[in-house]
């Protein structure tokens, strides 16, 4: 017999209690409801997670492993993990509503903010490492390729979003007017959506899965916005 078991006794307090219920709490309220240092672990867990692309490309450029056309590469995946984390910001809200799990919420500003990260190292790709700070040719660019330009309308759109993502600014504009404003949220990530569709000329599969992930997210929020107001109306 283990000798833990046999200090304890069989008529020892919980003893016999299953695991999901040991440590005063079932487990499922305590993933509802997890403690500030669980809180803590999980955002520094997240934070390092969301560093990970960024760290592989820096990686891939020191050891020349970006492939033949390293810039295509690097602005392909900023884009792609921009648009990654702005889909992930928009799906707390949901998991929030479906699991009962409010602490997500705890982790959607720095979701949010890591879109920008992603979205600035994706610009910053294009004007300096593709056009060398060729302004006159950027503009021309963005004037003639539209996958550019509803991209740029993205990049432009989500600039108010990060300088008011910290609680003074949502002091100062006040909360009702704070989530109007970061309801320009779901107009970026359309424009994300349709800027990488138009972007691609063969395989869709990608602009595909991104555009279905959004429209799910979407269609979310409209049912339980409607159920909201039959509620209230009923």
């Amino acid at each position: 017999m283990d000798s833990a078991t046999t200090r304890a006794g069989p008529g020892a307090p919980g003893a016999g209690a299953p695991a999901a219920t040991q440590g005063g709490r079932p487990l499922a309220a305590r993933l509802r409801a997890p403690g500030p240092a669980a809180i803590k672990a999980v955002k520094a867990v997240a934070f390092a997670l969301a560093l990970l692309p960024l760290i592989r490309l820096v990686l891939g450029f020191q050891f020349d492993r970006l492939g033949a056309n390293p810039i295509e590469l690097i602005t392909r995946s900023t884009g792609t993990w921009t648009l990654t984390f702005l889909l992930t910001t928009l799906a707390v809200t949901p998991l929030r509503q479906l699991t009962g799990c409010h602490w997500l919420l705890r982790l959607r500003r720095m979701f949010g903010l890591f879109a920008f990260f992603y979205v600035c190292l994706h610009f910053t790709t294009y004007i300096w490492l593709d056009q060398f700070f060729d302004w006159a040719a950027i503009w021309k660019d963005i004037l003639k390729r539209r996958f550019i330009w509803i991209g740029f309308a993205a990049f432009v759109m989500l600039l108010p979003l990060a300088a008011t993502s910290f609680n003074a600014a949502i002091r100062w504009l006040g909360g009702p007017g704070w989530r109007r404003l970061h309801r320009l949220v779901y107009a970026i990530a359309i424009c994300g959506v349709i800027h990488y569709w138009w972007l691609v000329k063969k395989d869709i599969t990608q602009p595909v899965i991104y555009g279905s992930v959004l429209a799910a997210l979407l269609a979310f929020r409209v049912v339980h916005a409607w159920r909201n107001r039959s509620r209230a109306q009923g």
